[in-house]
């Protein structure tokens, strides 16, 4: 098992990748179910901006680029989890293990984002989104967590510092 340090080195990586595919699927999920790519990473800003950020329908720094960069954030925290746990499974290229350790790593997050976390702290993804959807999008960033580990041991690294 990876040592703390070694897990949040390579979750700069593996976080990136699952920030930036879920939010990818964030951006289909939202066009498809609310009209408009930009709901559900501007509703992720009502951090910040309370009710207002539900009703944002631009793409702007102000509610999109915050919306992403605390999506981003998570996935960082997330990802080093992931790297923790299962990063040595995922290096050693053991799909399954990696696959399941992604979407349990995901299953967490959603898990403690919607049942142990404030509202007021919650994604509020679930404005513009339903359950599938939702589903659809932890499932997208548990992937991208195990996929990053499974090319870290197809480039023959243990770690992405080796």
């Amino acid at each position: 098992m990876k040592d703390w340090s070694t897990a949040l080195r390579d979750s700069t990586v593996s976080g990136a990748v699952a920030s930036a595919l879920s939010t990818a699927a964030l951006i289909a999920l939202s066009q498809r179910e609310s009209r408009n790519p930009w709901r559900g990473t501007n509703d992720i800003s009502h951090w910040v901006w309370g009710e207002p950020a539900f009703a944002e329908k631009r793409l702007d720094w102000a509610h999109t680029g915050l919306g992403y960069g605390i999506h981003h954030v998570s996935s960082m925290l997330w990802s080093a989890v992931f790297e923790k746990f299962f990063g040595d499974r995922a290096s050693e290229g053991k799909l399954a293990q990696a696959l399941g350790g992604g979407l349990l790593v995901a299953g967490l997050a959603c898990f403690i984002d919607y049942k142990l976390t404030p509202k007021r702290l919650q994604p509020g993804i679930e404005r513009h989104l339903s359950t599938p959807a939702m589903a659809l999008f932890y499932g997208a960033f548990g992937l991208a967590l195990a996929a990053t580990g499974v090319a870290r041991a197809l480039s023959g690294r243990k770690t992405w510092r080796s």
